[in-house]
């Protein structure tokens, strides 16, 4: 088992990728069972935010990180003070350092990602990279008291409401502790969040929960350590000469930031690339 890696320097390569699904014959219908996950630059590692905010001392500064924010914005959302879970997930949604890693269940979104968030100047510098990863197979290496869970509610994705009942107990330190010790180095759960505003559900936003153990404090490549265990999971590298052409294709089929972000300031970040003059080139 490893990460398989494939190059894509062709569209053709993205169509396959965007229209892979499978036929469910139970729902007559078709499906996808992957999630997916894009950086603009195919160097950087699987991170999560408290990793790079907090580096070595990510697991001793947690809790504190948490508590404060419970602190101060429980006003905003008294039911803060009830799940640890959508502590995490507002706080991560607002840019607090968090163990959640984003995904999202549309290729197209993540190739979004792949392709902004960095210098316009820059885009023709860096391969971008596009994550698969299999939710089914993710499922099949949890422990069996969550996998029981998602059997009885018909669900592949957990919610704050499952994982509050799974790990029901104690206070912040006692629920971590015991989700890091039932996850170990094996699994991790992905999380369906709830519909807090409309960017979570414009993007189809996914989360994983990442264990403490996963994610090592020596460097950071723990989370594709533990990729590497698994299966199906595929990193796909778009070269540097498709990143302006998949960049132009999904803002004409209206997959940018005016509807990602929505509100005055992803209508700008839009509208500066969309005005953007690419060196030696006219508009």
């Amino acid at each position: 088992m490893a990460i398989r890696v494939e190059q894509i320097t062709t569209l053709e390569q993205i169509s396959k990728i965007i229209w892979d699904q499978q036929y469910q014959s139970t729902l007559m219908r078709n499906r996808s069972p992957y999630l997916y996950r894009g950086l603009p630059n195919s160097n950087y590692h699987l991170v999560t935010s408290l990793r790079r905010n907090c580096k070595e001392k990510k697991n001793d500064i947690e809790l504190a990180i948490l508590r404060n924010f419970v602190k101060y914005a429980a006003l905003e959302d008294p039911a803060l003070k009830t799940s640890i879970w959508r502590q995490m997930i507002v706080g991560q949604h607002h840019g607090l350092p968090s163990r959640l890693l984003d995904w999202t269940y549309s290729v197209l979104i993540a190739l979004h990602f792949a392709t902004s968030g960095e210098n316009l100047d820059d885009m023709s510098k860096n391969d971008a990279v596009l994550w698969q990863i299999d939710i089914l197979e993710m499922n099949k290496r949890l422990p069996k008291n969550y996998q029981t869970t998602l059997k009885n509610e018909s669900a592949f994705l957990m919610t704050v409401d499952m994982m509050d009942s799974l790990t029901r107990g104690g206070n912040t330190y006692d629920i971590l502790n015991r989700y890091d010790s039932d996850m170990g180095t094996a699994s991790m759960v992905f999380l369906e969040p709830p519909s807090i505003d409309q960017r979570i559900i414009g993007q189809y936003s996914y989360f994983s929960i990442i264990p403490s153990r996963i994610e090592n404090l020596q460097d950071d490549t723990g989370i594709e350590t533990f990729l590497d265990e698994t299966q199906n999971t595929v990193k796909y590298i778009i070269s540097t000469d498709l990143k302006w052409r998949i960049r132009d294709m999904l803002d004409q089929m209206n997959i940018n930031e005016r509807i990602l972000f929505p509100g005055l300031d992803g209508i700008t970040s839009w509208m500066k690339r969309h005005y953007y003059v690419r060196s030696g080139e006219q508009q």
